[in-house]
């Protein structure tokens, strides 16, 4: 009797033991997911002021919007996204948003459009943000994973237990991304 006692406390015990290493890995699942995401942002902000530069030269009329950017890209450098995710997804919105109107308005200008370096600086800027999509994912796809851990019992026991939470928010698309887009707007 004692020894299938001991079995069974050994079994309970190794269950617990991977509960709760599986909490510790899905937690630092998203930390990764969260650091690859400033990874790929630090490479779009050493990668701006080089196009910024370049368009400065052929596009005299936007220095507003050029200061804009590098504004909103310098107050996205200084806030952390571990610490204050919604800021900094705030932030982000707004860049984006100031970087599509560059695009459009690199269109207006058939000198830069045609210029070699900038041709290879936007191809990169490109690549750039298809990289930070597919961080972006793979954050909201371990944040996920971290948010059922921690609400689908028994691992929500251990987590409560831990102070483990997954309160962070998920990426999610800006408002003005989701309304249609009238193409008379940027045709003006």
């Amino acid at each position: 009797m004692s020894f299938l006692f001991v079995l069974i406390l050994i079994a309970v015990l190794i269950y617990l033991y991977v509960l709760y290493s599986s909490l510790i890995k899905t937690k630092n699942r998203l930390k990764e997911a969260s650091s690859g995401i400033d990874v790929q942002l630090k490479k779009r902000y050493d990668l701006l002021p080089n196009i910024l530069s370049m368009a400065a030269k052929f596009m005299e009329h936007e220095k507003t919007l050029l200061s804009e950017i590098v504004n909103l890209r310098n107050s996205a450098i200084k806030q952390d996204f571990t610490t204050h995710p919604k800021e900094r997804m705030q932030i982000e919105n707004a860049l984006n948003d100031k970087l599509r109107t560059l695009w459009v308005n690199v269109e207006n200008y058939p000198d830069l459009k045609s210029n070699q370096t900038m041709v290879q600086a936007m191809q990169t800027f490109e690549e750039t943000e298809e990289n930070i999509a597919a961080a972006r994912r793979f954050y909201n796809s371990a944040l996920t994973e971290l948010k059922n851990a921690v609400e689908i019992f028994p691992s929500s026991f251990i987590a409560s237990l831990l102070h483990i939470k997954a309160d962070q928010p998920f990426f999610e698309i800006d408002e003005k991304e989701k309304s249609r887009i009238d193409v008379k707007d940027y045709l003006k």
